[in-house]
C-alpha cells in the first residue's frame, strides 16, 4: 500500500455556529492533538493544533454574518495531525480541495459541505476521475416530477383514437385492418410500460 507523503488543503472552508464552535473545540481534544487559541485583532480567533511531533496547523476563524468562518490552505506531513484535521473537516462540513500526495501520484478529493463529490488521481499530466458523486435521489425526484411520460401517454391515446377511426373506415379491407391492429398492439405494449 502506498504511503502518504503529505496532505494539502487548498482553498478549503468551514463555517460554524457558536454551538458548533464549542463542539469543534471539544473535538480537538478527542483526536489527541494539543490545541491553543490565539485571539487576533478585531476579535478573530486562530486555533493552533499540534501533534506530538511538533507539526502544527493554524486554523484562522473570522466572524462573518453570525458564523465562524475558517479559510484554510496548508500542507500537513504528519499522518496523525492530517487525520485529525480530516475528521474535523468532514464533521464540520468543510468544502474545498484536499490533495493526498503519494510518491508518483496525487489523489485529489473535492469536498462539498463535508461530502466527497469527486476523487481524481493525478499522475504527471494525466488525471483520471475515480469517483464522482451522483445525486441519485435528486435524479429520481426529477424523473418523478417529469411530465414526459404523461405527454407520451396522451400522444399514444390520440394515435389510438385515430387508428380506431381508420379501422372503422377500413370496412372489409382485411390487409388494412391487420396493419391497424398491429399498430394498436404496439401502442398497447408501450402504454403498459409507461403506466407501470
Amino acid at each position: 500500500m502506498a504511503q502518504r507523503l503529505a496532505t494539502e488543503y487548498v482553498n478549503a472552508t468551514m463555517q460554524m455556529t457558536d454551538v458548533q464552535m464549542d463542539r469543534f473545540l471539544q473535538g480537538t481534544h478527542a483526536f489527541r492533538v494539543s490545541s491553543r487559541v490565539k485571539v487576533m485583532d478585531g476579535g478573530e480567533h486562530e486555533f493552533v493544533l499540534e501533534d506530538e511531533s511538533g507539526e502544527e496547523v493554524h486554523l484562522p476563524f473570522e466572524r462573518k454574518n453570525g458564523l465562524y468562518v475558517c479559510e484554510l490552505s496548508c500542507r500537513l506531513v504528519t499522518p496523525h495531525l492530517a487525520d485529525a484535521v480530516r475528521k474535523l473537516f468532514t464533521a464540520f462540513k468543510g468544502s474545498g480541495k484536499v490533495n493526498r500526495i503519494y510518491r508518483g501520484f496525487t489523489m485529489s478529493y473535492d469536498y462539498h459541505v463535508g461530502t466527497v463529490h469527486r476523487i481524481t488521481q493525478m499522475t504527471g499530466n494525466e488525471s483520471i476521475v475515480i469517483y464522482e458523486y451522483k445525486n441519485t435521489a435528486g435524479e429520481l425526484q426529477r424523473l418523478f416530477n417529469s411530465k414526459e411520460a404523461e405527454k407520451e401517454i396522451e400522444s399514444i391515446q390520440q394515435n389510438i383514437n385515430l387508428l380506431l377511426d381508420q379501422r372503422i373506415a377500413a370496412g372489409n379491407d382485411m390487409l388494412r385492418i391487420q396493419s391497424i391492429d398491429e399498430q394498436l398492439r404496439s401502442y398497447n405494449q408501450r402504454l403498459f410500460v409507461l403506466e407501470a
